[in-house]
C-alpha cells in the first residue's frame, strides 16, 4: 500500500463512489478508481485533494471480504 499526499496523475482517473458508502450520516463516502492490473486508488469523497491510498489488486481483493458487511 502506498499513501498518496496529492492528486498528481490520480486526478485523471475515473472515480466512482462505493455502493457500500451510504451510512446514516450521508456524507461518509469512499470513492475508488482502478487502473486494471496495476492499482486500486481509494479516497474520501469529502476531501478530493487529500490523501489517497493505493493498493495492488491482490491486496485490495484480500481486503474486501473484511470491509463488506455480511
Amino acid at each position: 500500500m502506498i499513501r498518496k499526499t496529492s492528486n498528481g496523475y490520480a486526478s485523471d482517473l475515473a472515480w466512482f463512489k462505493s455502493s457500500y458508502s451510504s451510512g446514516s450520516e450521508g456524507d461518509s463516502c469512499v470513492e475508488i478508481a482502478t487502473v486494471p492490473a496495476t492499482t486500486v486508488h481509494v479516497r474520501d469523497s469529502k476531501n478530493l485533494g487529500g490523501p489517497q491510498l493505493t493498493f495492488a489488486p491482490a491486496a485490495w481483493a484480500g481486503f474486501l471480504p473484511y470491509a463488506v458487511e455480511g
